[in-house]
């Protein structure tokens, strides 16, 4: 099989190199040519930052035209996204200077021009942004009653995190970014592959690397079981999730905005951070994938979800009485209709759930794509996005011998499928370790199934020939079923998405016991 983690880091650095081509759609390329404001320009400095441990850090400050020392004003710190350089944000701040903010953008440790290795959200990086924040202070015309912080990707993650352990933060908007690191790119004790190295392979392209991060890639890739737990403290340090009682204890105003499709950073660990949130709080969900939502806006161009970011922090930062704290505030755009819907709050978003039942045995041989999966990082997504084109299969043509199959009735009227579908069955697998993915398709009349959601799972450790239960959360969603189509969910073991663990060679058995049935809960909204 030659090294896996070679052939997908090889596989990682072409996308990457083409993306540095394509500019920011994808979120991880450098963004140079995204900022019409030049250096010089009035309002505009390039300045060297001391971050934590005396690492110098690259930055730009934005002011508003008008400031001449005798006021102040709110001020928004922008840490960059992976691997993009410190002009990524310059248009947006300009529009936010205007607007009478102070902004400053800086370009991440460990990337580009910014001295140190890249920390993945490290104490390090947390510390930074205190930094930043006291230098603002200290050299601009800031307001220390009135800081935000906002950052799309890796820049949303240190923000949130920022949060949690400085009080002066009093708003955040948190864009395609995560709250858990690991529920991101391990969820169901499954690797993430292509978006885990997409990142290795950005990091190594415009960043350094430190140690530590090298050796965590290499245990993830290695499946190294030994390393798991270890992987798992590693990414719990950098998830706000487990600072989320610090969060609520400092009481900043938060909004997350995210892509159903984000292939990185999936939507369900966004909005379980939401639930636990207690201060104001706002979540967007749209078509797409990482980063395209917002992707615009980088340009200058109109964007709602940096429309959204500025009134939500003219409301708590500069307290206008631009009504955004009485909207819903959960606000879903779905896949399949161009409006968005409100809701009090994420559990009301699933109104009602429907089972279909997943009766009988059957049992599945590993190894082999089916010819059922969750399509290519970004371009699959993005299909869905522009087109509502998600990836497809023929329901009646998977091979049995490879792939799971349970339909549900043709359905007299649409569904509006909204939140999270959960899995629940019984396996016996030949092997003590083994991986599953589940998918959740739309089939039309002529048997073609469009993508819904999906999500992987892993198990080690089990006894071979003796059954055991599984529960999965698919990746949530918003997708609207036409009348007369039905739903079928899939189940195989290979996925290019994902690195799978099951033994050449191993069997897994699907069954539905009568003490303890199986089914597929599919969460919809009522009409």
């Amino acid at each position: 099989m030659g090294n896996p983690r070679k052939a997908l880091r090889t596989t990682a650095v072409g996308a990457v190199s083409a993306s540095l081509i394509a500019g920011t759609t994808l979120g991880l390329a450098p963004a140079a040519a995204a900022a019409p404001v030049a250096a010089g320009t009035a309002g505009v400095r390039f300045v060297d930052i001391t971050g934590d441990g005396g690492t110098n850090l690259k930055a730009n400050v934005v002011t508003p035209a008008n400031a001449d020392g005798t006021r102040r004003y709110p001020l928004i710190v922008l840490p960059t996204s992976w691997g993009l350089p410190q002009v990524e944000y310059l248009a947006q701040a300009q529009k936010l200077a205007d607007s009478g903010y102070v902004v400053v953008s800086y370009n991440v440790r460990g990337f580009w021009q910014s001295g140190g290795y890249i920390e993945v959200a490290g104490p390090p990086d947390v510390a930074d942004a205190s930094k930043v924040i006291d230098w603002a202070l200290a050299n601009t015309p800031a307001d220390a009653r009135k800081v935000g912080m906002a950052g799309l990707s890796y820049g949303a993650g240190i923000g949130l995190l920022a949060a949690a352990h400085d009080k002066r933060i009093k708003a955040v908007a948190a864009l395609s970014g995560w709250a858990d690191l690991i529920d991101s790119i391990y969820s169901g004790r499954t690797q993430h592959s292509q978006a885990a190295a997409l990142l290795d392979g950005a990091g190594t392209l415009t960043g350094r690397q430190s140690p530590e991060l090298k050796q965590i890639f290499k245990d993830f890739f290695a499946s190294d079981l030994s390393k798991e737990q270890e992987i798992i403290d590693w990414g719990k340090k950098r998830s706000a999730e487990t600072y989320v009682d610090q969060i609520n204890a400092n009481g900043p105003a938060i909004m997350l905005a995210n892509a159903w499709g984000d292939t990185i950073f999936p939507p369900n660990q966004y909005a379980d951070f939401y639930e636990r949130l207690t201060g104001p709080k706002r979540l967007e969900l749209r078509p797409g994938d990482h980063a395209t939502t917002e992707a615009t806006g980088l340009f200058g161009l109109p964007n709602d979800v940096w429309t959204d970011t500025t009134r939500w922090f003219d409301h708590y930062l500069k307290g206008e009485d631009n009504g955004i704290d009485r909207e819903q505030p959960v606000q879903l755009k779905p896949r399949s209709t161009g409006d968005f819907e409100g809701y009090p709050d994420w559990k009301s978003v699933a109104a009602t759930r429907k089972k279909i039942a997943l009766a009988g045995t059957t049992t599945l041989h590993t190894n082999v794509d089916s010819g059922a999966n969750g399509g290519i990082i970004f371009l699959s997504s993005i299909l869905d996005q522009v087109a509502q084109l998600p990836p497809m299969a023929s329901i009646p043509l998977l091979p049995r011998r490879w792939a799971a199959v349970w339909q549900s009735e043709k359905y007299a009227s649409a569904q509006q499928v909204r939140g999270t579908t959960k899995l629940h069955t019984t396996v016996t697998s030949t092997e003590t370790s083994g991986t599953l993915v589940a998918y959740l398709y739309d089939v039309g009349p002529l048997g073609l199934g469009k993508l819904v959601s999906n999500a992987p799972y892993t198990f080690h450790g089990q006894t071979p020939g003796k059954p055991f239960g599984v529960d999965l959360e698919l990746f949530s969603t918003a997708y609207d079923v036409p009348a007369g189509h039905r739903l079928a969910l899939v189940v195989d073991t290979v996925d290019p998405l994902y690195i799978e663990h099951n033994p050449t060679g191993a069997q897994l058995t699907f069954s539905s016991p009568t003490a303890d049935p199986s089914y597929v809960s599919v969460p919809l909204r009522e009409q």
